[in-house]
């Protein structure tokens, strides 16, 4: 019991820190323990290292909003709480930007509960029916996110270039691809722009936002409906999930807040139920999990899951928050830039660490065409292409 409690609160820590750190993610985490997993293995149990990894995983989807919202340092699953939340930020209000997003995860726990077993039962069933349908929601998907921009060829150049992107980066021979192409595209990328635009931070106002509990009814089953997809179908992240519950039911910006966030944690939560009833691997957590265990999960280790979710999910909730109160009163006063330079160097070191030279190389890409992204003046979720497509075409040739 003791060593569940101390497995957890490392993962907290853990997840603290890759959810503060823009550049810094998960699956980096993730795919250092496992390539050092022999030597953990020396000191603990491999069910310590899941608790941990699942602790880690869902703080980090409570406490990335932070960095998205108040530095504008968004990862792939938080870039659509910019919009609406520097709105916020920008009147002073970042913490009720935080809290809405916060709230839209701790929705998420008892969503994921409810889920959990329809997985079990049904996922087993309509495996074969998901791999038909697979490419053709993929194409829905994407034509709906490019349709529904402003700049529809511009979304489309950058829809395309990162999807010839992927397709590269994938067939190439290089260690753990797709660390240098995501650090690239979505962390390094946003850092130079954060850099460049210099942004200013007002002082902020610490308060609860005025949300009704009627008001949350349309994120909730927005989420409850479209949240499903991003774990059952491979390269739909919860960014698309989002967007397309966003694009079916019309929600506040406030709404859209706690959708956001709803969607960041049910994704990987789920993504664990899918790799117990499929032997699927829909997050990167979720692989690693399976790297570590060398076979499918047995109904204890989910049942450990389940409860560490639980545990994780209702200890982030409030430390988030405390976490949000904090950075509301010494924002304005950090050096971002000097904050993003030390990132980007950090993270340079690791992937050539990790991938070699041709990781540096795949770096330095894909941080050009998520600059390009931004720059082109479409939404950064269009780069998603590099999975998209690559997962398209694998189910179509």
């Amino acid at each position: 019991m003791i060593e569940f409690i101390i497995a957890i609160l490392i993962g907290i820590l853990a997840g603290t820190l890759t959810g503060l750190c823009p550049g810094i993610h998960i699956n980096l985490v993730g795919a250092l323990l496992v390539s050092s997993l022999a030597f953990f293995l020396e000191f603990t149990s491999p069910t310590n290292l899941i608790i941990f990894i699942v602790a880690m995983g869902i703080t980090h989807t409570f406490i990335d909003f932070i960095p998205s919202i108040f530095l504008g340092a968004p990862e792939e699953d938080t870039v659509l709480s910019i919009l609406p939340g520097h709105e916020l930020l920008k009147h002073g209000h970042g913490y009720q930007a935080i809290y809405l997003s916060t709230l839209g995860s701790f929705i998420a726990i008892i969503i994921i509960l409810i889920l959990t077993p329809i997985f079990i039962v049904i996922l087993p069933n309509i495996e074969n029916l998901i791999k038909i349908a697979i490419p053709f929601l993929l194409i829905f998907s994407s034509a709906l996110l490019i349709f529904q921009e402003k700049k529809k060829m511009s979304a489309i150049i950058v829809f395309l270039l990162s999807g010839f992107l992927g397709l590269a980066v994938l067939n190439s021979q290089v260690s753990n691809p797709l660390l240098p192409m995501l650090s690239g595209l979505f962390g390094i990328s946003s850092l130079i722009i954060s850099i460049k635009t210099k942004t200013q931070i007002p002082p902020q106002i610490i308060e609860k936002p005025k949300i009704k509990l009627k008001n949350l009814k349309k994120p909730i089953i927005a989420a409850l409906l479209f949240s499903p997809l991003c774990s059952i179908f491979p390269a739909i992240g919860s960014g698309q999930a989002a967007t397309l519950g966003a694009s079916f039911i019309k929600l506040s910006k406030k709404a859209f807040l706690v959708l956001v966030g709803a969607t960041n944690t049910i994704f990987l939560g789920l993504s664990f139920i899918v790799l117990y009833s499929l032997g699927k691997s829909r997050s990167g957590m979720a692989a690693n999990i399976s790297q570590i265990l060398n076979t499918n999960l047995n109904p204890h280790i989910l049942l450990i899951i389940i409860i560490t979710i639980i545990l994780t999910g209702i200890l982030c909730f409030y430390w988030t928050l405390f976490l949000a109160r904090r950075f509301s009163k010494i924002i304005s006063h950090v050096n971002y830039q000097m904050l993003s330079f030390a990132i980007i160097i950090i993270v340079t070191i690791i992937v050539f660490l990790i991938s070699g030279f041709f990781g540096l190389f795949i770096l330095a890409v894909s941080s050009c065409v998520g600059v390009y992204g931004v720059l082109s003046g479409s939404r950064r979720i269009n780069l998603m292409g590099c999975l998209l497509i690559p997962t398209i075409l694998y189910y179509v040739l």
